[in-house]
Order: structure tokens, then C-alpha cells, then sequence
């Protein structure tokens, strides 16, 4: 070969050489950076920080929720971040699968020296390396090696080791371990994790929302009967695994269930049809729920007959790998039978109004339109902070009530609580009626006083005759006449500021009388002007009620009927921040309860278990049980009459116990204790001491 050719030769290889040489060391550092600590751990630290949020954010709530809770801008952040969703949001799912690789990984890599090291007892060791050991010991013997080798082995099969042993040369060299174990419960650890993970992935929202990608369903966001949702919007029974809920009336069934997605809902299909025959409710003596339960039927086309079944909170129903909670509860159509007792000046008629719960319908106004009377809610108990007659407050039982909303033609309204009942306030008995503008928002309470038979009639024959203009003017002209200090000549000019003061007063409170007073009096004499006006206004609605009284036959006024009057007046006051013309009183009911049902199915659930099983065991096997192992070397002393011993042993977990341990061998196995001892009995009095 010429100096050319071994040039050539010893040149640097080709580039398909160098990149086959570089590839495998490539493919090493990704298997190396996915099965590595530290990833494992920031993945485990982002899924616990999920577990955080999930556990303290309440999760799957309706949107707007969230809205009134975080306001405008959080509420868009958190939506953004997937936090109403923790456990089947996109990142998490991720997390999840990165999970599952990475420690799919480092099993991958460590499970090949672990199982190894079960049935490794490494006989090939050198005295000099024993003797570096923390934990060694050495003696000469006046045994034979074969009579020691033989006394090592029932010693150490007495406490519990596996021993090997190997003889060459002379040399006897017995390897023993103890709680080998121990490596099983790494490998156990992260086989549970992935596990439990799969089982996790499995019972996710992966495939929903792979469908959602591909748009094979899209999310419905209106409030529609479930006739009306379009089928883009349903999930047929292919769905492995969901959770959602469903409120079934009493009488009524139902085959879907409503899974909540971001500011939406799915549709999910049932295989069976649920049917609740009757709901049933305790309550504590203050009104509190105490219990529910539902009674079910699962009508299932596989099945001969009808299933039934009764369900409380903490006792499902299990049916073909469905479970069915018994998650709340709601109303269910509850027919209310109500009064519309006007409140304007225009209208004296009252109106029977037939309302349904969840429905909607139109009552004609005073002034000749509409609003619409959207019913929300009934609720037959109500528990509520009032004031006693020492102006402490205390809880009472106000009954039944019943929630709507009052809707103007600009489609704006605000919501309203009436009950049905009078109560108690402050030793007066009252109709409540309470107002707010949102849901978020806190009551603002109209207090209507009951008359002597606990009824509105005292106060809706008032609340007439002040808007009946001929009434105001014959009380007026009485009340002038009645007064001593009023001169004739003066006494109908009186009875005209009398009527008009009682007009205004009627169509918009103190409010209507004070702005009259600024509009046609000056600044410097307001102030005289209006106590004087206040006087004559009393004057005639004291006149007004006295003939209410007459109306009655009352005689004569008690403090009760004078405070009647006081509150009569309050309420007259606050009616024009009321907004509503007419106060709706529940006169009778027919209810009818619903039961929210919850309903999840969970294939990964008993992998989940399976994988939680594994990695308690695993854990336990770290953390309570030790892989200790020992060595003893022993070959004929250099004078050729007995045994040279070396012993070293060592362990991966508590170090003190296994230092104890090794003492009691080195005086079992080396410094040969009497005949007659028993090492096992002797350890197991050590460990009770």
C-alpha cells in the first residue's frame, strides 16, 4: 500500500459513518432526559398544583358563576387557563400523557438492574474491599471452614437471609441478602404511577375533545328544552367515560345526561331511561335539609322488567358500569295559584295569575301594556334572619316562597322573593317581598303590614282609596273642616293642598312631595314650607285611615292600629323604589320536587385502584422494609489450625437497626456463642425489648 493510500485510509470515515455514530447517542439522551428525576418531578409538581386548584376552585359550574364570583377580567383568565375544567383541560391531559412516558421510561431503564439485583448475590468479592465497609468484622477460629460455613448458614437462615455460597482456592466466600424486596417497591412505585395515569387518561375528556377538534360536535350554549338542541351537540353512548348531571321532575324520566363544557353543555345519550317515582326530603327543626333521597326506575330495553332502586347522598346506584349519584336537589314545575294586588294609581282591579315554575307569561299593566313574569324558583321552606321583639336577630321559619323576575319590554327586570306568609318583625307581623337587581346581589326587603286576621285587606282597601282621587278629596274637605285652627275663608284652600299632597305621596312617596316643595317654594323657606306640608299630609292620611276603620266598625285607634298605620305609610314610601305594579301574593300551591341526579361512567376506575394498590405497596417496601446484604469470607488461618473469617454487610434504609443486626451476627457467626443458643429467639426478644 503507498503512503497515499494510507493517508486515505486513516482519514476521517465517511459522513453516513459519523451520522450512524451520532444517532444512537441521540436517541440515548432523549431516553435519558424523558426517564430523568428531575422531569418526573416537575411533571408530579404541576399535577399537584392541579390537584390544588381543583380541589379549591369549585369545578364545572355554570359560567356566569364565575363571572359574578371573579368579575370580568379573572373570569376570562382562568377560563383561558382551563381552571373550571381542571381535571379535563387540554394541558393537563398533557401533563398526564407526559407522565405516563417519562416514567414508562425510567422503569424502561431501571427494571432490567432491579430484577437483577433479586437474584444477584455478587460471590465475587475481595477481602480487601469487605474490610472497607462501615459495618465489617474479623476473627480466627479454631473451627474447620467447612463446620463455620455450615454455623454461618443456620445462623443466617435464622434471621431471615438468602445465602449463596462459593468455594475456590480454598476460599469460602457466602453472600446473603435480606429484604430484596425492597427493590420490587421502586419498580412497584412507578409502575402505580403509570397506571394511574392510564386509568386517568381513560376516564378524561380526550376523545371528546378530539371530536370537537375534527367537528363532530359542537357546544351548545343556548337554554333550550332538549328538544330544540341541534344534534351537533349530542354525544351518542360511544362516549367510554363522562360526568354530568340531570334534573328529572317527579312522574317524569329521562335518557340524557348534560356534561358541562367550558361556557356550554353536551348532550349525553343513555342506553336506559331513568324514571323518578317520588323524592323525598328531612329536614332539621330549623328547616335545614337533613337528608334526601330519590326513588328510581331504570327502564333498559335489555332487561326483562323495570330495575328500582332508592338512592341517597353517599349511596349510589351502580348500573352496567354507570354510577348515578344523588347530587342535589331542585323544583320541578311547582303550579302557584297568585293574587296580582295593584300597587299604581291607574288600576284598583287585582288579578288572578295561574304560574308555573320554570314558565313564562304576560300580565296586563295599569298604564294598558305588558310585562312579562318569568317564575324561577319555589322553595316550600325558607329559613330567615329577622328581628325579635328585644331587636335581636334570630332565625325564623317564613314558609313557602316562590322566586321571578319582572321583564319590561326593553327585556331589562328586576328579580324578586315573595313569601307567602306574614312574619314577625319586630313584634308587627308583615308580607315580605324582596328586590334586588341581580342574582349576585343581596335583598332589599318591602315590608306590607298584616292586618289583625293576617291578611293584606286593611292595607289594599288603604293603598285604594289613597289612589282614588274623589276618596282624597272628600277626606280632605273632613279633615279641613275637623280642624279648629283652620279659618273658613282658608278651610278650601287646606282641603285642595290636603288632596294634592295625598296625590303625590300616592304616585311617588316622600320623594314626589319633597321635589314639589323645592319646585315651587324658595330656597330661604323650604325648610318651614315642608314641616308644614308634612303636617297637613299626615293630617289627611290619618283622616284616610280613620275612614278605613269606620269601614271596619273600629271604634276607636289602639297603639296596634297606630302603628298599622305607621307601617301602612312606610311601605306606601317605599313602593315607588319597589318597581313592580303589582304585588304578587302566593295564595295556594301545588308543588312538585326534582331530583338532581349525577351520573358518571368510569372505565379507568378500577385501574386506577389497581394502580393506587401498587403504589401503596410500593411505598411501603421503600420506606418500611430494608435490602441488606452481607458477606462472609473465610479461608484457613496461615497456621493452618483453624478459620479466618472477614464479615461486612451493609443496607439501604435504617442504619441503626442494621448495625444492631450485625453485631448480634458478628457474635453469633464469629465470636461462636454457646451451644444451645437460639439466634432467632434472641433477635426477635432484642427487637420487643
Amino acid at each position: 500500500m503507498s503512503n497515499n493510500d494510507q493517508a486515505a485510509t486513516a482519514g476521517p470515515a465517511p459522513a453516513s459513518r459519523q451520522k450512524a455514530a451520532r444517532k444512537p447517542r441521540r436517541t440515548r439522551i432523549i431516553v435519558d432526559f424523558m426517564g430523568s428525576m428531575s422531569l418526573a418531578i416537575t411533571l408530579l409538581v404541576a399535577l399537584a398544583i392541579a390537584s390544588v386548584i381543583g380541589t379549591v376552585l369549585v369545578q364545572n359550574e355554570p359560567y356566569t358563576e364565575y363571572l359574578m364570583d371573579f368579575g370580568p377580567f379573572w373570569h376570562e383568565v382562568f377560563a383561558g387557563m382551563g381552571l373550571y375544567q381542571v381535571y379535563s383541560a387540554t394541558w393537563f391531559l398533557l401533563v398526564v400523557a407526559f407522565l405516563v412516558v417519562s416514567t414508562s421510561f425510567c422503569v424502561y431503564r431501571q427494571s432490567p438492574g432491579l430484577l437483577k439485583d433479586l437474584r444477584r448475590y455478587n460471590l465475587q468479592v475481595k477481602e480487601k474491599s469487605l474490610r472497607s465497609f462501615h459495618s465489617s468484622a474479623t476473627g480466627d477460629l479454631d473451627q474447620p471452614q467447612e463446620e463455620f460455613a455450615q454455623h454461618a448458614h443456620r445462623v443466617l437462615k435464622a434471621q431471615g437471609f438468602r445465602a449463596r455460597e462459593k468455594t475456590s482456592e480454598g476460599q469460602t466466600v457466602i453472600a446473603a441478602m435480606r429484604g430484596r424486596w425492597n427493590r420490587m417497591g421502586y419498580l412497584l412505585t412507578h409502575v402505580g404511577i403509570v397506571v394511574i395515569c392510564v386509568g386517568a387518561l381513560a376516564d378524561g375528556t380526550t376523545l371528546l375533545k378530539l371530536n370537537e377538534w375534527l367537528g363532530n360536535l359542537e357546544i351548545e350554549t343556548r337554554s333550550v328544552p332538549i328538544s330544540e338542541v341541534p344534534r351537533s351537540a349530542w354525544v351518542p353512548e360511544w362516549n367510554p367515560s363522562f360526568r354530568g348531571s340531570v334534573e328529572i321532575p317527579e312522574g317524569a324520566s329521562a335518557n340524557v345526561v348534560f356534561l358541562p363544557v367550558r361556557e356550554g353543555y353536551y348532550v349525553q345519550e343513555l342506553p336506559f331511561r331513568i324514571e323518578l317515582e317520588e323524592f323525598r326530603i328531612e329536614r332539621f327543626s330549623t328547616g335545614a335539609e337533613q337528608s334526601y333521597e330519590s326513588d328510581l326506575v331504570i327502564h333498559d330495553p335489555d332487561r326483562d322488567e323495570p330495575l328500582r332502586h332508592t338512592i341517597s347522598v353517599n349511596h349510589p346506584l351502580i348500573y352496567d358500569g354507570y354510577a348515578i349519584y344523588q347530587a342535589s336537589f331542585a323544583d320541578g314545575g311547582t303550579k302557584l295559584d297568585i293574587d296580582a294586588i295593584p300597587l299604581g294609581a291607574e288600576a284598583l282591579q287585582e288579578l288572578e295569575v295561574p304560574g308555573r315554575v320554570f314558565q313564562e307569561m304576560d300580565v296586563p299593566t295599569p298604564d294598558g301594556g305588558n310585562r312579562t313574569v318569568e317564575f324561577i324558583n319555589f322553595r316550600s321552606e325558607n329559613v330567615v334572619p329577622l328581628l325579635n321583639e328585644e331587636g335581636v336577630r334570630e332565625d325564623r321559619q317564613l314558609g313557602p316562597s316562590f322566586d321571578f323576575r319582572l321583564i319590561d319590554r326593553t327585556g331589562q327586570g328586576l328579580y324578586y322573593r315573595n313569601y307567602m306568609r306574614p312574619a314577625l318583625q319586630e313584634g308587627a307581623m308583615y308580607f315580605l317581598s324582596g328586590v334586588r337587581e341581580t342574582p349576585a346581589d343581596e335583598f332589599n326587603y318591602l315590608f306590607l303590614p298584616a292586618d289583625s286576621d293576617d291578611s293584606l285587606e286593611r292595607f289594599r282597601t288603604y293603598l285604594a282609596m289613597l289612589h282614588n282621587p274623589e276618596v282624597r278629596n272628600a277626606i280632605a274637605q273632613q279633615v279641613a273642616r275637623d280642624d279648629d285652627t283652620v279659618p273658613d275663608e282658608q278651610s278650601e284652600a287646606i282641603a285642595r293642598t290636603t288632596a294634592e299632597l295625598m296625590g303625590l305621596f300616592a304616585e311617588g312617596g316622600y320623594g314626589a312631595v319633597h321635589e314639589e316643595i323645592e319646585r315651587r317654594v324658595p330656597a330661604e323657606r323650604i325648610d318651614e314650607v315642608r314641616d308644614l306640608m308634612i303636617r297637613i299630609l299626615h293630617a289627611g292620611l290619618q283622616g284616610l285611615y280613620m275612614e278605613v276603620l269606620q269601614d271596619e266598625g273600629v271604634v276607636s285607634i289602639q297603639e296596634e292600629e297606630q302603628r298599622f298605620l305607621e307601617d301602612a305609610i312606610s311601605a306606601i314610601n317605599a313602593i315607588s323604589l319597589y318597581q313592580s305594579p303589582f304585588f304578587f301574593h302566593l295564595k295556594d300551591f301545588e308543588h312538585r320536587e326534582a331530583s338532581g341526579l349525577q351520573i358518571a361512567r368510569a372505565p379507568g376506575q378500577s385501574t386506577v385502584y389497581a394502580g393506587s394498590t401498587m403504589l401503596i405497596i410500593g411505598i411501603f417496601l421503600l420506606f418500611y422494609v430494608s435490602y441488606q446484604r452481607l458477606w462472609i469470607m473465610a479461608r484457613r488461618r496461615e497456621d493452618g489450625e483453624g478459620t479466618h473469617v472477614v464479615m461486612a454487610g451493609t443496607s439501604n434504609r435504617h442504619k441503626v437497626e442494621f448495625e444492631e443486626r450485625f453485631a448480634h451476627l458478628k457474635r453469633w457467626i464469629i465470636d461462636q456463642k454457646p451451644v444451645g443458643s437460639d439466634p432467632q429467639r434472641e433477635d426477635s426478644h432484642n427487637k420487643n425489648t
